[in-house]
């Protein structure tokens, strides 16, 4: 009986060898990785950031090609198109893009046809500023008349959404995921974050909503919820659907991450599949930020909601991102700055930590 118990024993030790050596190989920054039936080649994603680099139609330009092919070049997984606005009132400046109209296609589909022949995979971020807003002559508007920066010149006071506005807000976003799809775009992002509209609906502090759309967690999820069906209504139930959220507000009476995590169960049945973690810019207020300071958001949404995960936030050191995968803290890692520093550095950070990625530019072998 005790060499039959001390075999069990040894069966249980090595069992569990076999989960931490499948972990080490699997669990890497630059493992592979699915989300419903997008394959990603690596954890690694470009964050959505603002070019400010159009016109005043929205269009995409030679920056923007050469931009994002630049970080597909470099061995980004996933690709994420800054915030593009679904209606000409919903941008954040004058200079962003959009997709409020046919005519904004070609540009975008450029886009996609340059980052996906380096094979990177690539989103879009579709997105309403509300009251934050700082195009000249647009119609401002946000779920209550309260402005963004009392102190500020450059941010005016927004007129309440009607009913009528809402409506017309969640056909812009229809319609936006429909465009999308025809550029050939993998996945959308529905950005929830930022104290952009959706976010307004979200936060008590900007929501002084009385309707169906203020009030209890349940009323200010709803103008979520809603968007994220009607973009369903144009998005294959086969391409995944992103949510960024703004974890922690900053502020007294704000969300948050468990308040957050709420809401995102309240709307996740309506689509989905990954949420994209971040935080702040609903009020002016200073953040605590350091390296990888966005990851504990992210640990506690995924804990509290059972969603796949993506974390960032100043993260530089390849040592630092891969730990975050390794250790199940999140399944991607977002890059903004660094990437803007660094074109090429998920091939600098596979030369670190040792990966001998498939996918070196030929051009660029001599480097490897």
């Amino acid at each position: 009986m005790d060499i039959i118990f001390e075999l069990f024993r040894w069966e249980k030790i090595l069992s569990a060898i076999r989960i931490m050596i499948w972990r080490w190989l699997m669990n890497r920054i630059f493992s592979p990785i699915t989300i419903k039936n997008l394959h990603i080649r690596n954890r690694i994603m470009m964050a959505p950031m603002c070019m400010y680099s159009s016109n005043e139609n929205g269009y995409a330009n030679e920056w923007h090609f050469t931009h994002y092919e630049t970080r597909a070049i470099g061995g980004v997984g996933l690709v994420m198109v800054e915030a593009t606005a679904v209606e000409s009132r919903g941008r954040i400046t004058g200079e962003d893009l959009g997709i409020w109209d046919d005519s904004q296609i070609e540009g975008l589909s450029e886009i996609v046809r340059r980052v996906k022949r380096n094979g990177s995979k690539i989103g879009i971020q579709l997105a309403h500023a509300g009251r934050k807003c700082e195009a000249k002559g647009e119609d401002i508007i946000a779920p209550s008349p309260i402005k963004f920066d009392s102190h500020s010149l450059t941010y005016k006071r927004p007129r309440k959404m009607e009913l009528d506005d809402i409506e017309e807000v969640f056909e812009a976003f229809r319609q936006a995921a429909e465009r999308a799809l025809a550029v050939g775009f993998d996945i959308i992002e529905i950005h929830g974050a930022h104290g952009y509209l959706i976010n307004q609906f979200l936060s008590p502090v900007t929501n002084e909503r009385t309707d169906e759309y203020g009030g209890s967690v349940e009323n200010r999820a709803a103008f979520l919820r809603e968007i994220v069906k009607r973009a369903k209504l144009s998005w294959p139930d086969d391409k995944p659907v992103c949510l960024r959220v703004s974890a922690e507000e900053y502020c007294e009476a704000g969300n948050r991450p468990h308040d957050v995590a709420d809401i995102i169960n309240l709307v996740k049945g309506e689509g989905i599949d990954i949420v994209n973690v971040s935080s702040g810019g609903l009020v002016s207020a200073p953040v605590p930020a350091y390296e990888g300071y966005q990851t504990r958001f992210a640990e506690t949404i995924k804990r509290l909601t059972g969603l796949p995960v993506i974390s960032g936030g100043l993260i530089s050191k390849p040592s630092m991102a891969d730990e975050i995968i390794r250790n199940e803290r999140a399944d991607m890692v977002f890059f903004g700055r660094e990437l803007l520093r660094n074109p090429y550095w998920p091939l600098q950070a596979s030369k670190e930590l040792g990966d001998e990625l498939e996918y070196w530019p030929e051009q660029y072998l001599r480097a490897r």
